[in-house]
């Protein structure tokens, strides 16, 4: 944030690639003064955090984590949700190249971690935003969820999970904006990043790959930039807009 008052920070996937990286970057900022992290396992959870066990595809998990969260803060002043299902061959998830491929479990797994759980952590979690103050509420969202921006086609149900993403992002930032006057909720694209996530759809040689430090260096810039004005809309990490 860009201003120097004490602030709450809560991380969503703070165990992953990037998650870990913004955690990170959080705790060098002087201006936080509690960090949130959340994981599946609490041994995963950066030190820098105060943790919190989230299994995203459990609605009765995020309950729970959410009942933990109330418990060490009554105010939220940034939230970034940066858990995502792209690929996961525990549960047979790959992305579809063709119609053939596609199927109902995996676009279901693909829908509760990418669109479902933001929008139940959103219910439980969105009253504790000021109701003045400037705050943020930031999905990181990726380019393959713009409806507009889909020349290639294939990988349905992470294009379609990361859709229904967006329009959530869009429609919180409607609904949360009558009652929170300074809330910026947007959805974020980080580039393509070095991790797990992006490994196995990109060649060593690959060009235009950022590490995670990178680009939680512009995500974090971009999000030091929002103010109300830019609640509903979709950024890169150069902080341009990315059609729905």
């Amino acid at each position: 944030m860009a201003d120097e008052s004490p602030k709450t920070a809560l991380v969503f996937g703070a165990s992953g690639t990037l998650g870990r990286a913004l955690c990170h970057a959080l705790s060098q900022r002087s201006s936080i003064d509690l960090l949130i992290g959340t994981g599946r396992y609490r041994d995963r959870i950066p030190s820098e955090c105060e943790p919190v066990v989230l299994d995203a595809a459990d609605p009765a998990g995020v309950q729970a984590a959410c009942a933990e969260i109330r418990q060490l803060t009554d105010r939220l002043d940034l939230v970034i949700y940066c858990i995502g299902v792209l690929h996961d061959s525990d549960h047979g998830i790959h992305p579809e190249k063709r119609l053939e491929q596609v199927d109902a479990e995996t676009m279901s797994r693909q829908f509760a971690v990418n669109a479902t759980a933001p929008l139940l952590l959103a219910r439980e979690l969105s009253a504790l935003l000021p109701r003045r103050d400037r705050c943020i509420w930031a999905h990181l969202s990726a380019r393959v969820g713009s409806i507009g921006d889909n020349h290639l086609g294939g990988w349905y149900s992470y294009r379609a999970s990361k859709a229904a993403q967006n329009m959530i992002t869009r429609t919180l930032a409607i609904e949360l904006g009558r009652r929170h006057r300074g809330l910026a909720c947007v959805a974020l694209h980080p580039g393509t990043v070095a991790s797990p996530l992006s490994a196995p759809f990109r060649s060593s040689e690959a060009t235009g790959v950022m590490t995670p430090e990178a680009s939680v260096s512009h995500l974090l810039a971009v999000m030091d930039g929002l103010d109300a004005g830019s609640s509903g809309h979709f950024f890169a990490w150069d902080g341009s807009e990315i059609p729905w």
